[in-house]
């Protein structure tokens, strides 16, 4: 005779399973691998992490921190495969840059200098080349950072789409940052720095693959001085930043709450979110919570800071749609919870699979 479970056993059986060290069974690699999400989280700490054995990295963080004499120093790399490589408010150059200053911007850091390793297309025209080069000059620029190293390389028509950039950035972290989920505890606010998933559309549109019209353009931009201005107004009260890329808001979330066991309720209304990005959500039947930003970030603030660093956000061009979003709870721990516009609430799990592929 089967034994049956109560509502929650379940829910507990379901926690334990989340919680477990993750295992990488996968026979192959698969486009859910890198889009941000549960298949990510299962390649990363499952395979990755465990073979390159260095304790660092299971900190999984936006950047790697060191200290060198008596500087402390952040270090990031990422890569960048997005397709089509020009798209309503940026490129594949700009986004480079952005990318990874920006994931040195919320980890405390302020970026100090970058390299680029270029992998090239046969028979990419070298107009094409030079004005996604511009680009990331442009950006380097307006982010206050060079671009100080690099490597190019060629491979055949067909073996990759036009370009593909590879970025790393060092900087500085500043004496004011004291970032860590260990650091998130109950009664923090949740807030983000603008309305969500505008990239992640903007891509979607470019391509061709929503038959709409809507001028949704890419939110890729440098988030350094939005950092600088929260520091300044919450200094240590403000205890966790993300940038929401890959997987969206709702993952970024997710990873905090597993982090920092504890549990994080949002209110679903006050999510900034743009009708043409929720339109298009809706034909898609994607959640822009989980639909990625190139230039928006998640902070976890303690309550008696989170109104003046809404202020400061707000004060900032990057900041000023941002808006509080929620709280840190101690139930369930976890787990996210969305509270909706009907009084009742959802389970807001992390990304499975890949609704928006090469988006980044």
């Amino acid at each position: 005779m089967s034994k049956s479970f109560t509502e929650t056993e379940v829910g507990d059986r379901i926690e334990q399973m989340r919680r477990r060290p993750q295992r990488f069974r996968d026979e192959r690699i698969t486009m859910a691998h890198g889009a941000g999400g549960k298949a990510s989280r299962a390649l990363v700490e499952g395979l990755l992490v465990p073979l390159l054995a260095n304790p660092a990295l299971e900190a999984l963080s936006d950047a790697g921190l060191l200290t060198v004499g008596t500087s402390r120093l952040a270090l990031t790399t990422d890569a960048f495969v997005v397709r089509p490589i020009r798209f309503p408010g940026g490129s594949i150059g700009e986004l480079a840059v952005n990318g990874t200053v920006n994931d040195l911007a919320v980890s405390g850091a302020r970026p100090a200098a970058l390299s680029a390793a270029l992998v090239l297309e046969e028979g990419l025209s070298a107009e094409v080349l030079e004005a996604e080069v511009t680009a990331m000059a442009d950006a380097a620029r307006a982010a206050a950072v060079s671009v100080i190293a690099g490597d190019t390389k060629v491979v055949e028509r067909g073996k990759c789409d036009s370009l593909y950039v590879v970025t790393t950035g060092i900087g500085v972290v500043d004496d004011r940052a004291v970032l860590s989920p260990t650091f998130v505890r109950p009664g923090d606010k949740v807030l983000v720095s603008g309305t969500i998933g505008d990239h992640g559309v903007a891509i979607m549109l470019a391509r061709g693959d929503l038959d709409i019209e809507a001028d949704v353009r890419s939110d890729t931009q440098p988030l350094w001085q939005l950092v600088d201005a929260m520091l300044a107004a919450c200094g240590d009260g403000l205890h966790c930043m993300r940038d929401a890329t890959r997987g969206g808001v709702a993952t970024v979330l997710n990873e905090i709450a597993l982090s920092a066991e504890v549990g994080i309720v949002i209110e679903e209304s006050r999510l900034p979110v743009r009708p043409e990005v929720a339109g298009a959500g809706e034909i898609l039947g994607i959640d822009p919570l989980y639909v990625a930003n190139e230039g928006k970030l998640v902070a976890f603030v303690a309550p008696e800071h989170a109104e003046a660093a809404l202020t400061a956000m707000r004060g900032q061009p990057s900041g000023c749609d941002a808006a509080i979003i929620g709280e840190v709870r101690d139930e369930p721990p976890g787990r996210v919870l969305g509270r909706t516009t009907f009084g009742g609430h959802r389970l807001i799990d992390m990304l499975v699979g890949d609704p928006l592929p090469r988006i980044c």
